[in-house]
């Protein structure tokens, strides 16, 4: 069963990726508008919507500068486009805002925990693949006595509006029947800023969000993450569905990172892979081919990005793996050959 789900996951994934490639490519047509890889090569840096206030994910270090998963994914385009990870800068966005600074040209990709929904991608948006597997959770105080959802009965739960969370929570009791009193904020500060208080009995997010913020709290032995996953959450990147070239550079670029890692290629390695003899490896390093040109890029560009930031297990174990302070296993965010669902098309 476990490899009959697997490929169906992939395939699913491909076949989106086709559609809506085929889709964007209609609408770059007719759009009219200045290409976002000549906009964004004129100005000599990618503009990128992330989380400002999510550590592990996005976030400003002590020295103000963006850190974290998305971050970093951020930097894997700008390596692409300039063989420069860090010719990028940074829009800190809130749940609310995030999908029309996209829309409206305000930055020229998001990479900010986004869960990839049907309504979303109806809104002149296109998701690309999925680099983080997610799903829903709710914290509450260890000594609470809460150890499921049913004991949630009455409770006061904090959640922050305008996102799936919102949504998920209400249908979720519904269907099990549990009265509970939302609290909505605008913003998760808010949201855990009112668990801390008391003034929630418990509070909701992505549970990579929860493990995130357990760390700040001021006793995170205090609190619990129940075991119930309550939704499914793939999270990633996005940008405007009118352009086909730059919905390409997304995807390929984050494909080169879970590429890369299935190659057993990482930055540390990278030189040794140069004189391969494997077609595979030689195509997709830009040894032989155009692949990188097709798509507005050098032939190299998964070069830059490997070198400077790393493969998808790199990125992962840097900001938030087993051996950082939020220790996430892999578990579904493992690559399809070791039991998970990242999985690249082929760079043919």
């Amino acid at each position: 069963m476990k490899k009959y789900l697997i490929g169906s996951a992939a395939v699913l994934s491909l076949l989106a990726f086709t559609a809506c490639s085929d889709e964007g490519a209609d609408a770059d047509e007719n759009s009219g508008g200045t290409p976002i890889l000549d906009r964004v090569k004129d100005r000599g840096e990618v503009i990128a919507g992330v989380n400002g206030d999510l550590p592990g994910f996005g976030y400003l270090d002590s020295n103000g500068d963006y850190q974290g998963f998305d971050v970093d994914f951020a930097r894997v385009i700008a390596a692409a486009v300039f063989g420069d990870a860090d010719a990028v800068s940074f829009r800190p966005l809130s749940a609310q805002d995030r999908l029309t600074a996209v829309q409206t040209d305000e930055v020229d990709i998001l990479v900010r925990n986004t869960t990839n929904t049907l309504e979303r991608d109806a809104m002149g948006l296109h998701f690309g693949p999925t680099i983080f597997y997610d799903g829903q959770g709710i914290m509450v105080r260890a000594d609470s006595g809460i150890t499921s959802l049913e004991d949630l009965e009455g409770a006061r739960i904090g959640v922050d509006t305008g996102t799936t969370t919102e949504m998920n929570l209400a249908d979720q009791f519904r269907l099990l029947g549990i009265e509970y009193e939302p609290l909505p904020f605008d913003g998760q500060d808010q949201v855990v800023d009112s668990y801390e208080s008391g003034s929630a009995d418990a509070w909701t997010t992505d549970r990579s969000g929860l493990a995130s913020r357990l760390d700040t709290l001021s006793n995170p032995d205090d609190h619990v993450i129940l075991p119930d996953v309550i939704s499914k959450e793939p999270l990633a990147p996005v940008v405007k569905s009118t352009d086909a070239t730059w919905f390409d550079i997304m995807n390929w670029s984050v494909y080169a990172t879970i590429q890369a890692e299935e190659f057993g290629i990482d930055s540390t390695n990278i030189d040794s892979f140069m004189d391969s003899e494997d077609p595979e490896i030689r195509r997709f390093l830009g040894l032989e081919g155009a692949l990188g040109e097709q798509i507005g890029l050098e032939n190299d560009f998964a070069v830059n990005i490997i070198k400077q930031v790393g493969n998808y297990e790199e990125i992962y174990n840097r900001h938030i793996g087993p051996d950082t302070s939020f220790g996430l296993e892999r578990e579904m965010n493992h690559l399809w050959t070791n039991g998970g669902l990242h999985y690249s098309p082929p760079f043919r």
